[in-house]
């Protein structure tokens, strides 16, 4: 399989491109924008020698590079508009090739091929993700400060946006900031963290912060779970005690930011009924992003 789809070779896909670089366009093309650091985590390369490429592509005219407002160490990369039509005839040609092996199999064979790679691949994205927690030790849900809270959630915020978004400084000093301040106003009635402790270790936490948006809104946040616990249910269980909270302040709203492409969270959002109303391109995060604000309305509560 590895010499047909022609991984033996030294180009890819009918381009001129090495296989890791073809793989570069067709990732950036898909999450439409992406960071170098991005890049070097997703295809398990050293960092020079994604560097290197990432020069050629850029020199050949596939790819620009926009630096970030808030730090010009960061940079976004995007396709330019023969990076764009260049994954046009990647994807072509891919799919010519698998429809010429096809051919050669019935239905049932080709549904049975379908199938096996489907489960294949989500097999090798739970390995990459890590082993998910026994079925007997799910972490215990805990109400309000515990210490060392401060600094665990910014690590595991500032982790995983790192590895995922290219985020740095910036981004985890805000989040270290924002926790600061608002863990000083926690015995306000209004207000309410809760954490997901697995053996003693803060693996997820949520928060709601009653205060900072009046007009009698609450303002949902640092909703963040640990590696090890995503796919368990515990997300869902610690938005259930926040919205549970909220109803019971009768807050009119429910509020929260966050950014395009974060699509496990939003489909938990919206099952708590939190509807997308507001779209722009944004810095708050220390990077540009498509920025999304969320509301659930209080009505939700009473029906």
């Amino acid at each position: 399989m590895v010499r047909e789809l022609g991984f033996m070779n030294s180009t890819l896909a009918a381009t001129d491109y090495s296989p890791s670089a073809v793989h570069t366009l067709l990732e950036v093309e898909k999450q439409g924008a992406m960071t170098a650091a991005q890049l070097v985590q997703m295809l398990g390369l050293e960092k020079s020698s994604v560097s290197r490429m990432l020069s050629r592509l850029i020199a050949a005219g596939e790819l620009h590079d926009v630096p970030s407002a808030e730090d010009a160490r960061y940079k976004t990369l995007q396709l330019t508009a023969q990076g764009k039509a260049s994954v046009a005839r990647i994807n072509s040609y891919g799919a010519m090739r698998v429809r010429e092996a096809l051919q050669h199999l019935t239905s049932a064979e080709q549904e049975a091929v379908a199938r096996g790679l489907s489960a294949y691949a989500t097999a090798l994205e739970a390995s990459r993700q890590g082993a998910p927690l026994p079925a007997r030790e799910k972490p215990e849900i805990v109400t309000g400060y515990l210490p060392g809270m401060i600094g665990r959630i910014s690590e595991m915020h500032a982790s995983y946006y790192s590895q995922h978004y290219g985020f740095g400084y910036f981004f985890e000093s805000k989040v270290a900031a924002g926790l600061a301040e608002f863990a000083g106003r926690l015995e306000n009635a209004r207000n309410n963290i809760w954490l997901a402790v697995y053996q003693g270790k803060i693996v997820g936490s949520v928060a709601i912060d009653g205060e900072d948006l009046g007009n009698n809104e609450a303002h949902l946040r640092w909703f963040i779970l640990d590696d090890e616990c995503r796919g368990t249910g515990i997300g869902r269980q610690l938005l259930a005690k926040a919205m549970q909270f909220c109803d019971e302040q009768q807050f009119s709203a429910v509020q929260l930011w966050t950014f395009s492409g974060l699509n496990a969270a939003r489909t938990l959002y919206e099952s708590f009924g939190f509807t997308l109303n507001k779209e722009w391109q944004g810095e708050q995060w220390g990077s540009s992003m498509l920025e999304q604000q969320f509301t659930r309305s209080g009505e939700i509560a009473q029906r």
